[in-house]
């Protein structure tokens, strides 16, 4: 199984972080669902979201079974659906947003299989600077795990907070761009507490890998954003976010400038 190489898209994320770290500033990382609550919408999010200062955004490639997340985001991506977004449209939507900050695909397997062996190269080319698999472990798939490793896009890396340590570091390994870390056992949501055991969590991963750390699932508040930002490289913020673009781009620029203020305090 090949290690991500190097690319000028991939580097995009590098670039962000190693800006970041020398400002001595943690990343926000904003998730949001490609054609929710539909096209002309999910484009004014996808700019809120980069105005209200976010540093990298999720952009997810709606599934019919998304078994890895919550009701709202099952709802949001079963509304995108609906509405008739692909994969292409996909990669439409960031080529016409034209984004200043790094886009990461967030995908199951399926639609990017489905989309084809050029999927990964037209990603990059509409302006897609990274890949996150939710159902694809390491060593499940070393084929394709190979094809995303050697593609144009950083290979993001998803490790559950129950993962050995020894373990972590082999995911580590086979990723790039940073460490996607869960904060919690379950499926995405809003949650009002983190678990005790993050910093422990958090020090075990940081022992195994100089990838930048962003830890999400359940953080929706400034609060918890500037708690979990004391000790990770940054925060990831979804079901708040797809919560808020049901009521539109105001809404969501507004959520994200507070999680800004939150993650800088």
């Amino acid at each position: 199984m090949a290690s991500p190489s190097a690319t000028t898209s991939s580097n995009a994320i590098a670039r962000r972080f190693d800006a970041l770290r020398q400002s001595s500033r943690r990343a926000l990382v904003c998730y949001v669902t490609a054609g929710h609550p539909d096209l002309d919408r999910s484009l004014d999010i996808l700019r809120a979201l980069e105005e209200g200062g976010a540093d990298i955004i999720e952009l997810g490639v709606p599934f019919s079974d998304p078994i890895a997340d919550g009701p709202i985001i099952q709802a949001s991506s079963q509304r995108a659906l609906e509405n008739g977004m692909t994969y292409d449209g996909v990669l439409g939507l960031i080529e016409r947003a034209k984004l200043n900050v790094p886009v990461v695909l967030f995908s199951y397997l399926n639609p990017i299989l489905a989309a084809g062996v050029d999927a990964l190269t037209r990603a990059a080319d509409s302006g897609a600077s990274g890949i996150l698999i939710t159902d694809i472990p390491v060593g499940a798939d070393p084929e394709r795990e190979e094809w995303l490793g050697n593609s144009p896009l950083a290979f993001i890396r998803l490790v559950a907070p129950t993962t050995p340590r020894e373990r972590m570091g082999e995911i580590a390994r086979h990723g790039s761009g940073f460490v996607y870390l869960i904060s919690r056992l379950g499926v995405t949501g809003v949650q009002e507490n983190t678990a005790t055991e993050l910093p422990e969590t958090i020090a075990r991963l940081r022992s195994t890998t100089t990838l930048p750390i962003c830890v999400g699932f359940g953080i929706s508040t400034p609060a918890q954003a500037r708690s979990i930002g004391r000790l990770a490289d940054g925060v990831v913020v979804g079901s708040a976010l797809v919560r808020a673009a049901e009521e539109g781009a105001a809404q969501v620029l507004r959520l994200t400038l507070s999680l800004r203020e939150g993650l800088d305090g």
